[in-house]
């Protein structure tokens, strides 16, 4: 057997059957790869639509998401885990382009691919993946997401697989570790298509929201590297310059006291100035609407990921 995908679920009711029929459609011999899904106590039809779409279904209601993952790589009898989360669909040559990988004599322990946006996204999908995606190159990267990865069985287990007790930020863990014993590659022929990524502003505020609790609450749980530092401070330094500059606007507009404009246009332009920095230089397309929309999108971001510090529950 060449490939073990591993899909975990929890009401992916809408999800699964068209995450199993894009599977069921890859341009490869079936009885070379095998699918295990993990349900996490689903209450609507997944686990129904999952059995009846042909996969070896497990329910597992007391595990975290990694926990989901380790258990299904335990069932695997395939030289290659593939990790898939069921609100992706992947696409005809998935299989194919990992192929490529399995008798790889350069170390790579692991590959994949940022998971794409589907026809019609919106634009808060579209330029959101300026950020998370990679050129159309083969290249070697610092870490992979667990959406659509590929890691060899042997490096799975020497690394002891995914940390259970994180509920985020798994896979760069999972990955710093690989990195360790072998190369980690980004190849952008192995496609996913991934259909819930955030699609409005305010969904994309609820989840980076929902990401930097998490990520803060398990920081001391993990070793941290020091190319994290950044996207830790960074929230922080802009929450204070946030609250810096609206305190000072409302001071001024209140007229209290000798107040002068430049220091309200000061502070605004130091809370700023890194935001449109880091949109410009994430701005892979170089369009100038994209760079407006990510001066939005990063404004968000920050702004999120700094309350995250204040309340992390």
């Amino acid at each position: 057997m060449q490939f073990s995908i591993v899909i975990p679920a929890k009401n992916e009711e809408a999800n699964i059957g068209r995450c199993l029929d894009s599977i069921s459609q890859v341009a490869w011999d079936n009885s070379q790869y095998e699918i295990i899904v993990v349900d996490n106590g689903s209450t609507d039809r997944t686990v129904e639509i999952a059995r009846q779409k042909g996969a070896m279904v497990h329910v597992k209601p007391e595990l975290t998401i990694s926990g989901l993952r380790n258990f299904g790589a335990r069932q695997a009898t395939g030289e290659i885990l593939a990790f898939l989360d069921a609100d992706c669909a992947v696409t005809p040559h998935w299989l194919a382009a990992a192929s490529r990988f399995i008798n790889d004599t350069d170390n790579i322990v692991a590959f994949g691919s940022p998971v794409i946006v589907p026809d019609g996204g919106t634009w808060v999908q579209k330029a959101w993946f300026n950020v998370r995606g990679k050129p159309d190159q083969i290249i070697d990267v610092d870490w992979l997401e667990s959406a659509n990865l590929f890691v060899k069985r042997t490096a799975f287990r020497t690394v002891n697989g995914f940390d259970e007790s994180l509920i985020t930020c798994e896979d760069y863990d999972l990955t710093q570790r690989l990195k360790a014993v072998g190369r980690l590659v980004s190849d952008y022929r192995v496609k996913a298509i991934h259909y819930r990524e955030p699609a409005t502003v305010k969904e994309f505020l609820t989840k980076e929201l929902w990401r930097g609790r998490s990520n803060y609450s398990g920081i001391f749980t993990r070793r941290i590297d020091k190319n994290e530092l950044p996207s830790l401070i960074l929230p922080v330094i802009y929450l204070i310059l946030f609250i810096a500059s609206l305190a000072a606007s409302l001071v001024y507009i209140s007229g209290i006291g000798h107040y002068y404009l430049l220091y309200p246009v000061v502070l605004i332009l130091l809370w700023q100035f890194p935001v449109m920095l880091v949109s410009c230089k994430k701005n892979k397309s170089g369009e100038i609407l994209t760079a407006l929309q990510l001066l939005v999108l990063f404004n968000v971001y920050f702004l999120a990921r700094g309350l995250a510090v204040v309340r992390r529950n």
